[in-house]
């Protein structure tokens, strides 16, 4: 058994202006026989606007470790299920092949571990008229290397988080509110 039992990382990789392209994944990794592997095979039934499939590369080209691709939204319509299940699933895919050639997760445990990857897609993705493509495959290939890395180096360290406690708010929060 894998002495990755169970893992946590997340990432946001954004091109400045392009918000619809931004990409953030949550992911588990860890053992095929523990805990992430029980939430990635309950994830095999359908939910109607959360689509669940494999990470692949292409027909017949599965990624290992195994990953569970999970949209973080309802997809409402075709054009963003396309968007989800080809170029969001071809970054991630070649993200998760790519970090076992560059050693962040051993090449040694793929066939022990697995993955399930909580993924963004703008609603307004689909619509968007200048879409562009090739930035969408950029993020969510850079996002999900980073969450794989940050997840299997237990980062950010409970250390950093104290040191940040007061100096870093959330983005999307009022920077005028003071209170704790």
């Amino acid at each position: 058994m894998s002495k990755i039992v169970f893992k946590a990382g997340e990432a946001t990789v954004f091109s400045e202006g392009k918000d619809v392209t931004a990409a953030m994944p949550e992911i588990l990794i860890g053992a095929v026989d523990g805990p992430v592997g029980a939430a990635f095979a309950n994830m095999m039934a359908q939910t109607k606007g959360h689509t669940a499939m494999f990470a692949v590369r292409d027909i017949n080209q599965m990624v290992r470790p195994a990953t569970m691709m999970v949209p973080k939204v309802t997809l409402k319509d075709s054009l963003n299920i396309e968007l989800f299940g080809g170029v969001v699933q071809a970054g991630v895919a070649d993200g998760i092949t790519d970090a076992v050639i560059e050693g962040i997760i051993p090449k040694e445990l793929v066939n022990e571990l697995c993955i399930v990857a909580l993924l963004w897609v703008d609603p307004g993705c689909a619509k968007e008229a200048n879409l562009d493509k090739a930035d969408l495959y950029k993020n969510n290939y850079e996002a999900i290397k980073l969450a794989l890395k940050r997840a299997l180096n237990d980062e950010p360290s409970i250390d950093e988080l104290i040191a940040n406690r007061d100096k870093i708010k959330h983005c999307m929060w009022e920077d005028s509110w003071d209170q704790k």
